[in-house]
């Protein structure tokens, strides 16, 4: 039974690097706009984050400076797509490629670095308790915060005003700015926030689940995370839960690789994006459902006026 506490623990570890990538997404898309740099905001982020937290010493700085580097980078990429009307898609890939080079350059003196000792989680004093404590209460204060991101998300979008307009911007720019909302505005606004959480799950990454900066250590995980948005119908409740799920398949490869079952580690190391693409081309198959719960206005530029 401890083993698999430990197992779940690990879980919601993992799982909160997709969970706060996809929920940043999901805002992004919900507005309209295709974010496929994902993967690259998320590397820059992850040296950000480390390399402050080697020189300051100070953890939140470190997720500070990731935010900061995703949103950024998001920012840029918002001018581009919204402001220039640049091929959503093409500008993506761009990013994401231009973050992969940028930040192996900027991290090369720090792959032999190493973070200074941190004192153990233990929330509200629970971490002791028998299974439960080290499954549930010796996270770190982000895993939570990943939760209640989500059920704040689901607030904001279906409870609030801000919510509602934002949908509309996503689902019909023309009649939002016919009512005089400003939809480049929303939608540079809607991006950042996104580069802001993809930097937040980077520096995450780098600082709390390895704790580590290797050069390409999101390895994919950007990618997976752009699946999941669609993978929950752009829904944060079923983010979250399609996050542990996907966080649950890449602990399960080092746990059966401590079982000592005989399967070569190339091919559990496989598991993860293959669950991905099992995942997508399920959900390919009903293309009407897709249709119906994806914002209309996904990937298309928007010209005021038009």
């Amino acid at each position: 039974m401890e083993v698999y506490a430990l197992l779940f623990a690990a879980t919601l570890n993992a799982g909160t690097v997709l969970a706060l990538a996809a929920l940043g997404l999901l805002i992004n898309e919900k507005a309209g706009v295709v974010n496929l740099g994902a993967e690259g905001m998320m590397l820059c982020a992850a040296i950000a984050g480390f390399a402050t937290v080697v020189t300051t010493g100070n953890d939140w700085l470190g997720f500070t400076a990731g935010a900061l580097a995703g949103a950024v980078l998001a920012a840029a990429f918002g001018v581009l797509v919204i402001w220039l009307n640049t091929n959503q898609y093409a500008t993506g890939l761009a990013l994401s490629i231009f973050g992969v080079g940028l930040s192996a350059f900027v991290g090369i003196n720090f792959v032999q670095a190493k973070l200074p000792e941190r004192t153990p989680f233990n929330a509200f004093g629970l971490g002791d308790m028998p299974l439960i404590g080290p499954a549930l209460f010796r996270q770190h204060p982000l895993v939570y915060g990943a939760m209640l991101l989500a059920l704040g998300l689901v607030w904001f979008l279906y409870r609030t005003r801000g919510g509602l307009v934002l949908r509309a911007v996503g689902e019909s720019p023309q009649s939002a700015h016919a009512l005089g909302y400003p939809v480049r505005l929303i939608r540079l606004g809607a991006v950042v926030f996104g580069g802001a959480m993809c930097g937040l799950a980077g520096a995450y990454l780098s600082l709390v689940y390895t704790p580590l900066w290797v050069e390409g250590m999101v390895a994919g995980k950007g990618w997976i995370a752009l699946a999941l948005t669609t993978f929950a119908t752009w829904r944060p409740g079923r983010i979250l839960l399609g996050a542990y799920l996907f966080g649950g398949v890449t602990m399960l490869q080092f746990h059966l690789q401590a079982q000592g079952v005989q399967i070569p580690s190339q091919v559990l190391s496989m598991l993860p994006y293959l669950a991905t693409i099992v995942v997508l081309a399920l959900i390919s198959r009903n293309p009407t459902w897709i249709r119906v719960n994806m914002p209309a206005s996904l990937g298309k530029p928007y010209y005021p006026g038009s």
